[in-house]
């Protein structure tokens, strides 16, 4: 996988134009027009996009997500058809960054409610070693209704960001990942429903807060779980866990950074052996959509175990749950046992 195609210029450049400011309000009837069923048609990018849309709209919406189950997010490319279905929409919901093929088509669809989810909340910088241990719940100051205090936020984040997983100082996107960013998404994705298609809006913010009290156990687990362990330090193929490392005083080695499938150096396979004796580490964790191969290498060659822990971007037979929140269970268990948590 070529790292640079997915790598945009800029991290979250105009966050704000783009944010709830842009939507427009359109009426019901316009919403369902040539809608399934009189539903709202949603477009979403990705599974956790697909999960939100699909939990806060409810019965009154019909999702499409693009990325099928067992496709790699970053790999993926968009059919004519898929192209069509976007413009066809009558609300898309998208990451920025993550798939620059499906922003490049968001951008030409036309489409007025398009709300990207990285304006939702603060997108942070992080490499392939990240440590919560400096850092407290600094997302929570955002978790207004999207305020004036947040939009600012983004403006300094946007400024010169590139939209890299932290591997040369550009904005992380597995916002998802953290429960309380995530948190944060569901409500102004909540909001902008409810412009979309007033007619429902106390459907959509019933639904939504019944999410963010599911996000808000979720998170509440993580704290009490993670509390108190043997090490702090974990190790996996893909740098994907920076925001929950920092929301729970943990830290995040990546082996090779953000390609999942990339082959590591002998240096780094060295450093990782020794940082792994240093830190107590036991655990080398892989995905489920990419190949065990270099998590099994690097354990060999280190004498560390293998799990698994699963950066949420999609749900197929081999995942550890049925949605978002039994993975991100999943997630901990694993981490729990990984960390020797007591």
């Amino acid at each position: 996988m070529n790292v640079r195609r997915l790598i945009p210029t800029t991290a979250v450049a105009g966050a704000v134009v783009l944010g709830l400011t842009a939507l427009t309000a359109c009426s019901t009837s316009d919403a369902a027009d040539g809608g399934d069923g009189g539903k709202l048609k949603v477009t979403a990018s990705f599974y956790p996009m697909q999960f939100l849309a699909e939990r806060i709209g409810g019965e009154h919406v019909a999702v499409t997500s693009l990325t099928k189950p067992g496709v790699e997010p970053h790999d993926l490319e968009l059919t004519p058809r898929q192209i069509g279905s976007i413009s066809e929409s009558d609300y898309v919901l998208y990451l920025k960054g993550i798939q620059p093929v499906v922003d490049d088509a968001i951008k030409q669809s036309g489409v007025k409610n398009t709300v990207d989810a990285a304006t939702l909340t603060t997108l942070e910088n992080h490499g392939s070693e990240v440590s919560g241990h400096d850092h407290g719940h600094e997302g929570e100051e955002h978790a207004d209704e999207h305020g004036h205090e947040g939009e600012e936020a983004h403006e300094e984040h946007s400024e010169g960001d590139g939209h890299n997983h932290g591997e040369e100082g550009g904005a992380d996107p597995h916002v998802w990942l953290d429960p309380v960013k995530y948190a944060e998404v569901a409500k102004g994705v909540g909001k902008s429903l409810e412009k979309a298609d007033p007619d429902h809006a106390a459907d959509y913010r019933k639904n939504t807060e019944t999410l963010v009290a599911e996000l808000d156990k979720l998170n509440t687990s993580y704290e009490s779980g993670l509390k108190n362990t043997a090490t702090k330090t974990f190790i996996t193929t893909h740098s994907a866990f920076g925001y929950l490392a920092e929301r729970y005083g943990l830290t995040q080695q990546g082996i090779a950074g953000i390609d999942p499938e990339a082959e590591p150096s002998p240096a780094r396979i060295q450093e990782i052996h020794t940082i792994a004796e240093k830190e107590k580490a036991t655990t080398v964790f892989f995905e489920t959509l990419a190949s065990d191969r270099t998590a099994k290498t690097l354990a060999k060659d280190t004498g560390l175990k293998t799990g698994v822990l699963d950066p949420l971007e999609g749900i197929t037979d081999k995942s550890r749950g049925a949605d978002y929140i039994e993975v991100m269970e999943s997630n901990l268990t694993a981490l729990k046992k990984a960390l020797g948590a007591k």
